[in-house]
């Protein structure tokens, strides 16, 4: 596909392969064993509530996802190996300066196996937005992202509108009137 990037993390497919043994703890604090990988979250479908996250901070700090509830949610996932995510991310710091954002939030969400590389691509592009890194995969999972980059539009009670795959210019007519139409009654 066309400004997308396909994710072929080996992380993902270890995920996919690894299935923990009847009767055993999902959670290593429960007591399963550490080296055990869970199984991957289910896709949450368009109209369907997202679950609650822990969010890992790259260029800010941690927070649940819960905390972006009560406005409505952009969340762009992306890599620093993603040509087509490059593309986009000025636009994304362009959309999130504009006056119209302040009826919804812009946060990103780095599937990088390593923090410095998602950090470094950060400071490439100047970003101020929160963005946050999902090395366990559990966004990526929740969110669908097959391939990248992926935006979801989400509505202030936490619901899943849209889902929109490959780079778009976020502060362009035609994306500001997707945003407009998407969000409008879901603030």
């Amino acid at each position: 596909m066309p400004g997308a990037c396909i994710v072929t993390h080996l992380s993902a497919v270890l995920l996919c392969l690894a299935a923990a043994p009847p009767g055993a703890a999902a959670d290593p604090a429960a007591g399963a064993d550490p080296g055990m990988v869970a199984a991957p979250a289910q896709e949450v479908a368009i109209g369907a509530p997202l679950r609650e996250a822990l969010l890992t901070g790259l260029n800010g700090p941690s927070r649940l996802l819960s905390t972006y509830r009560g406005k409505p949610l952009l969340i762009n996932v992306w890599a620093s190996w993603c040509g087509p995510c490059k593309a986009e991310m000025a636009s994304l710091e362009r959309l999130a300066w504009l006056d119209r954002s302040r009826y919804f939030a812009v946060i990103g969400i780095s599937t990088d196996d390593e923090a410095e590389r998602a950090e470094s691509f950060l400071r490439l592009f100047n970003a101020t937005i929160s963005h946050f890194i999902d090395r366990r995969l559990q966004m990526e999972h929740m969110l669908g992202a097959s391939r990248l980059p992926l935006t979801v539009l989400v509505g202030a009670d936490g619901r899943v509108l849209a889902k929109i795959y490959g780079a778009r210019q976020w502060d362009g007519t035609d994306a500001l009137r997707l945003l407009d139409d998407t969000f409008r009654n879901k603030r």
